[in-house]
This record gives structure tokens, sequence and C-alpha cells, in this order.
């Protein structure tokens, strides 16, 4: 017999070898001639030869051997190598012992199965093993062993490396589409606690996806996960309410759950202080169930409500006491749970609880008011009891998370209108104010939306934007966040009701951001955005302000596209040009009778398609042209710039720099337009005139005798045939001349044909309450339209056009022959 030694300083193992092979060995040359010899006359068989052997990598050649037991007793010293720990298992997996192990554990031998199974599975525990081992396809034979044939501690190993497969999800599809999941779930039902504990793991994994969590409950897994919860070693009933978890979570597993006496097996562990350790976790599946209506109805009969109302009342661990919070939570969300709850005083329990000094018992209690927020009752019964009033000191906390489950249950409170005169009575609205600028999104959009809630009543509104919340808004309008967007852009349309709130936004710098936002995609924001604008824009300042930006533009486009359009962007239009006169007329070449026309208005011609109209301050500041003058109703009127003078000054109240802008602009005007001081006194006293000798007539005498006044003016009835000859391009041409500019005002102008008499006729008529249009035809040409019965006892009204150059006065009835010629001249 001959002993070969290897050292290595790995490990010490003896090993056995009893070869039936006559071949050669790499031995034979160490021998001398007469162990040659010996070997040549025994061909058929050779002696046992005992190595000792300290390098893994010998011991991995050796699972090359086709002998069984060399193969048993090298993956026996593999198990036992890698045990030691993971610097041994990573050896193993360097010498390359992963693939012949993954053949040997389907070896014909039960013993070679057993060791190597071992052996694998020790070795699948370690990160970098576990990772080459998903490429080499194991998953299937490792499934085939989990059969009942195998012994049990085949099923340990087995469902150990698996267990350490499954954390993956590409294992973890490869296990469910290899149909693995029957097997193991057979195995639930093995003697032996470690196969219980693998498969419990193997089953977490596994119902992360949906469909696996369908596959347990369709192959019964649900009897014998229920009866796991009687094991003696708390691993494994954790292991099973973490799976129970998962699967409580579709309707029917619940309903199985229910049917298998589920609930009451959970009811007796938070009965009993022994299991304390898993209460927590059982009420996370309480409050999976709760969802379910029948099941609250169960419970409330059963007497199992209350017990789980007395886990939320007594003082317990504070993870314990936020989970039983959480069953109210779920169980909120249905309107038949809510009115059981309601019944049963959960409110009462909630407002205690709003008091307690840990601040995650406090986060899951805002959580379940908000829940239960959602059926009116309980909106009542919190407000009854003090619990607005403690979410709103809530607000003031450190913590985000708390602030942002405050600010939910106050936005779901305060749909609800005493609610919301509760959150200002006690100062709420101040605290919510600072939050729109807080960092966390969801705090920013919740308080967003309780404000605007609370802003649909008028007292709170002015309280509100005392406040500075048209400044605070600014900053949430350049969001991403689509719900913050949302939030703002609803609170800004509510709260522009108000003048003076208007006012501070434009002062504050948010029409840019909100112009801006008419470029999203986002369909709901986009449509919010047209609703703000629409109320922005009621005010001239802002509106002009706006249309600087290319808000109309920006309109224009939304209403050509079919898939952005919206019910308002074509009323954030109309809003636009309404309170932008001089670009309405100038784009559409139409002023409707309810368009009035007051201070500022030009007229700066047709424009162009794609054109943008200057403003009257780029068009006084261009050099004199040849083309035709820029008309400008300049009115000092007490009717338009004493109002507005008023207004100005009470907005100028709230803002400092809006009184130094006013005197500003004030001084600019004296120094730079002294001749307009002459101009308005005419135009009163034509207004003045106008209204003592028209208002006393009856309607068609009114309009007769103002077309008259308006021909007057302008330089009396001109023939058709002589219209050639009426030196009306001289004038205008003198008084760009002397004014060295290219806008006129209209008191100046005494020769004038169509669009001139036209524009004074609509000027005058506002101002003194009659009632009349405004169209351009060709050639920057204009009439008026009016409407009127030619009879007391006539049915209808019929519309005309006024003559007030050829026959200044004459009403032509619209679309008869006289009329479309004035119309076409």
């Amino acid at each position: 017999m001959i002993y070969c030694f290897y050292n290595i300083l790995y490990c010490s193992y003896n090993i056995f070898i009893y070869p039936v092979s006559a071949a050669r060995c790499n031995l034979c040359d160490r021998m001398g001639k007469k162990g040659k010899k010996e070997m040549e006359t025994s061909k058929e068989t050779f002696d046992p030869l005992p190595v000792e052997t300290k390098a893994p990598a010998t011991v991995v050649l050796l699972l090359n051997s086709q002998e069984e037991d060399v193969l048993v007793k090298a993956c026996e010293a593999i198990y036992t190598f890698a045990e030691k720990g993971n610097e041994n298992k990573v050896s193993l997996f360097e010498v390359g012992a992963l693939e012949p192990l993954c053949k040997i554990i389907s070896h014909s031998n039960n013993l070679v199965r057993r060791n190597a199974i071992m052996a694998l599975g020790s070795m699948s525990t370690n990160g970098e093993v576990k990772n080459a081992l998903k490429k080499l396809d194991v998953i299937p034979s490792l499934i085939e062993k989990l059969s009942n044939e195998e012994d049990v501690v085949v099923h340990e190993f087995s469902t150990l490396c698996l267990a350490s497969l499954s954390v993956d999800y590409v294992s973890m599809a490869q296990i469910f589409e290899s149909n693995g999941l029957p097997p193991v779930i057979q195995l639930l039902s093995s003697s032996d606690p470690d196969v219980q504990k693998n498969s419990l793991e193997i089953i977490f994994n596994l119902v992360q996806d949906y469909k696996s969590r369908q596959a347990v409950h369709e192959f019964g897994g649900m009897v014998p996960l229920l009866e796991l919860l009687k094991s003696d070693f708390p691993v494994i009933q954790q292991l099973v309410l973490k799976v129970l978890q998962n699967l409580t979570m579709d309707l029917e597993t619940r309903n199985t759950f229910r049917q298998e006496q589920g609930f009451e097996k959970l009811l007796e562990i938070l009965s009993n202080q022994d299991f304390s350790d898993l209460h927590s976790d059982v009420l996370l599946i309480v409050a999976n169930c709760l969802c379910n209506s029948e099941t609250i109805h169960s419970l409330a009969e059963d007497g199992g409500l209350a017990k789980v109302m007395d886990f939320i009342l007594l003082p317990s661990v504070p993870e314990i006491h936020s989970n039983a919070i959480k069953c109210i939570s779920r169980s909120a969300q249905s309107s038949k749970c809510c009115k059981v709850l309601h019944e049963h005083g959960v409110e009462k329990v909630l407002v205690e609880l709003l008091s307690v000094e840990n601040v995650d018992v406090n986060i899951s209690t805002c959580h379940a008011v908000a829940a239960m927020s959602l059926h009116q009752a309980s909106k009542d019964t919190f407000r009854d009891l003090g619990g607005v009033a403690k979410l709103v000191e809530s607000m003031s906390s450190e913590s985000l998370h708390l602030k942002e489950a405050a600010s939910a249950a106050l936005s779901n409170l305060t749909h609800d209108k005493n609610n919301s005169m509760t959150v200002f009575e006690v100062g709420g609205h101040t605290l919510l104010i600072k939050q729109l600028s807080c960092s966390c999104p969801k705090t920013v959009a919740n308080s967003a939306s309780t404000l605007c809630n609370m802003a649909e009543q008028v007292k709170i509104r002015r309280g509100i934007w005392s406040h500075g919340v048209m400044e605070a808004l600014v900053e949430p309008l350049k969001s991403t966040d689509s719900q913050i967007l949302l939030n703002s852009l609803q609170c800004l349309a509510l709260l522009a009701c108000d003048s003076e709130a208007r006012v501070e936004f434009q002062s504050a710098g948010g029409l840019p951001p909100l112009v801006d936002l008419l470029r999203s995609h986002h369909k709901d924001v986009l449509a919010r955005a047209c609703l703000a604008v629409v109320g922005i824009a009621i005010d001239e300042f802002p509106a002009v302000e706006m249309y600087k930006l290319g808000a109309l533009e920006l309109l224009e486009e939304i209403n050509l596209s079919v898939n952005r359009r919206n019910k308002f962007s074509k009323l954030a239009t109309t809003a636009l040009l309404k309170s932008n006169l001089s670009v309405k007329y100038s784009l559409t070449g139409h002023l409707a009778s309810t368009d009035i026309i007051t201070h500022g208005f030009y007229d700066a011609g047709k424009a162009r398609q794609g054109e943008k109209v200057p403003t009257l301050d780029e068009l006084l500041t261009q050099p004199v042209n040849q083309q035709r003058p820029v008309v400008v109703v300049y009115m000092s009127a007490e009717q338009t710039k004493a109002i507005k003078e008023e207004e100005d000054e009470e907005k100028a109240s709230t803002k400092e720099e809006h009184k130094k802008s006013r005197k500003k602009k004030k001084k600019e005007k004296e120094e730079n337009e002294p001749v307009n001081v002459v101009e308005d006194v005419h135009l009163q006293k034509l207004i003045k005139d106008a209204k003592e000798c028209i208002l006393p007539l009856n309607d068609k005498e009114q309009y007769v005798t103002l077309a008259r006044l308006v021909s007057d003016t302008m330089g009396g009835a001109v023939d058709q045939e002589k219209l050639h000859e009426f030196p009306w391009l001289l004038h205008l041409s003198e008084l760009k001349s002397h004014l060295q500019s290219n806008v006129v005002p209209i008191d100046l102008i005494k020769k004038a044909i169509y669009g001139e008499r036209a524009l004074l006729f609509k000027c005058l008529a506002d101002q003194i309450g009659l009632s009349c249009t405004l169209v351009r035809a060709e050639y920057n040409r204009a009439f008026n339209e009016i409407t009127l019965f030619d009879s007391p006892d006539s049915p209808l009204p019929r519309r005309y056009i006024v003559d007030l150059i050829h026959q200044p006065g004459t009403l032509l009835a619209l679309n008869t022959p006289l009329a479309l010629q004035y119309q076409s001249i």
C-alpha cells in the first residue's frame, strides 16, 4: 500500500479510495521497477489507496471520478469545508466546484445525491456563488429533488438553495415557470422545521408577484400556512405572517382566509401576550382583511373589531400602535366599512391618539383621519371632538412626514365648509401658506388643496389673501410635480376673484410662470392653467402683460390642437382679448357691444397672420413713417380715469412699489404728453354734449343724433362721388408731423372718413350707455352695427348699419343693398 501526501494550507481531510480501474496513475513514475511489475501482473484490481489532502482543488478534481465512494467522500469533504465560512465557499467556487456539483445532484446513488445537494446548498448562501448559480440553469434539477421519494436532508438543502436563488427576480420567475410552487407548498407540511423555514422563504419571495399569490391560493397553500402559525419556532411563525401579508392583498385569497377561520387564528395570537413579538405583523394582515366589508361586519358582530380597537387604545410598542391604526386606515377605504367604524366611535379614539407623544403614531393617526374624512358623518365628528384643531397643531411639527400626513387629513376635512371655518379660526391658513414653500412635494400639494377648499368662502378668501398667499403661490407654479401644479392653479383661479389678489400676484412675478404653463402637455395642468388665465385676465394690466409674454399665441396653438384644446382654452383667449381690446380689434376686426372702449384704446390697424400687435408704448417710440396713423383714445374722464385712479390707490395701499410706480407713470405722462390734457377736455366735452342732447331721446333718435354729432365733429357729410376730394389724408399727415409721432389722439382729428368716425361713434356710445359694435372692413375701413326694435310690437329686433359719412344718421338694414354698398365702399 502506497501513501501520497499533499501539504497545502486549506484544510485536512482523509479520503480512502477503492479504485477498480487498472489505468496507469501518474504516481507510477515514482515507483521502482518492482512496483511496475506488480501493477502489470494485476491489471483487474487496485489495492485500496489512502490519500490525505489539504487542497480544495484536489478534492474538486475528485468530483469527476466515476467511483461512487470517491464522490460520496469528496462531496462530504466539500460540505464540511464550506460550512466553515464564506471565504471557504468562495475558494471552492474559484476552483470550479459548482459545475460538477450541479451535475452530481442528479446522480443515481442516493448517498452521492444527498451529499452533493448538501454541499451545493451550503455554498449557495454566498452571494458570489448565488450569482454564478443563476447562469447554470440548476433550478429545474433542484425542483426535482423536492419529490416525496427524496429524504428530508435532500429536501432541506434543495429548499435552502432555492430560497437563496428566489431572491432574484429572474430566478423567481424561473421557479414559477418550472412549476416549483406545488412541491414547495407540499413541503410546508414537512416534519422538519428547516424544510418548513426554507419553503416559507421561497414562497415569501415568490408572492411578491401577483401571479404567484394567485397560484399559492389555487394550489391550496392557505391551509398549511395557517397550520404553521402553531409552530414552536418564532422564525417560522414570523415568516408565515409575512407570507400572509402578501397573500391577503388579493380579494379571493382574503375570502379563503376568512373561510378557513384565519381571522380567528390571528385574534388568538393578539389575545396571547406571549406572542407580543408577532402582534405587529398580525395587525398588518388584519389591515388587509379590513378592506373587505363582509369581514368588518363579521368582526363587528364577533367582537373582533373591539379587540382591534383595544390594541389602538392600550399603551404598547409604537410599531404595534401604528400597525393597529393602519387597520383603521385600510378599512376606511370602503364607505360601508367607514360607516361601521363610525358606529363604533373610532373618531374619538383617533382624536385621542393625535395627542400621543410619538411621531410615528401621530403619522399613522393622520392617515386614518384622512381616510375616515371621506365619510361626511366623520367630518362632523372630528370637528366636534376638536380633531381639526389638533391637526392644525401638527402642521407646526418639525417632522416633515407628520406635516405631510396632517395636511392630507386637512385637505379631506376642509371639503366641509364648517371644517374650513374651524381651520381658519385657529389660524391654520397661515401655517398652510408657509407650507407652500416646503421641501416635501406632497405637503405643498396638500396645503394648496386645503387653501383652495377654504377659499370657496368669501370671508376666508380675503383672510387668506391678506397673509400673502398670492406671492407664496408663485414658487409652486414653477414645480415639475403635476399634483402641486394642479392644486396651486386651482387655488390661484379661485383667489383671482379678488382684484387685490390679482394685483399682488402680478407684483410678485406670478405671470411668467403662469404663462409658461400654457406650454404644458399635461392635459389637466393645461386646462387649469387656462382657467387661471381666465381669472387673472379680468384686469387690463395683467392681460396686457400676459399678451407681451406670448400668452395669446400659446392659446391659439392650444385651440388649434385637437389633443391639447380644452373647455377653458377658448375662454382664456376670450378673456385675454376682452381685457386687451386694442389687440382684439387688430386681430379679429370686431368689438362686440359688451366690449367697452376706455382710456388707452388704440387702433393699430389690421394685424397680419402670425404678426404680434405692438403695444402703445412701442408705437410711441417709433419714428414717424408714411403709414396710416395709429388712432388712440385718451380719456381723463370721471367715468373712467377717476374710477381707475381710485382702484389704483386702493391697490397701492397694499403694495408700496405700486404707489411709486403710479407716481412715476403720472410724472412721465405729464412730461411726455402735455397735449393730452387739452385732448381729454375736448373728448369730455363731446361726451357731455352727447349725454345732454341724446339720452332724453327715444332709442332710434339716440343713434341718429349721435351719428350726426360724430359726422359734424369729423368734417361733416361727404358725397360718395366727392369722397376722393375730401382732404382727410392730408389732415392726418399734418397731425403726425405736428406731433412728431405716428400716434394721433382721436380728439385732434377734425377730418376723417369710415375708420376714425366708426371708432369715435363706438367710443361715445360706450360712454353714454348705447349699445353698438365696431367692425373692421377692407382697407382699414370700419362701420358700426346696432340692434333696434322697429316698433314696440315687433317680435324680434333688427340689425342696422349706421351711416356716418354720406347721409349721417341713416340706419341701413343689415344685408340690404344699401348696407352692403356702405360696407364695401
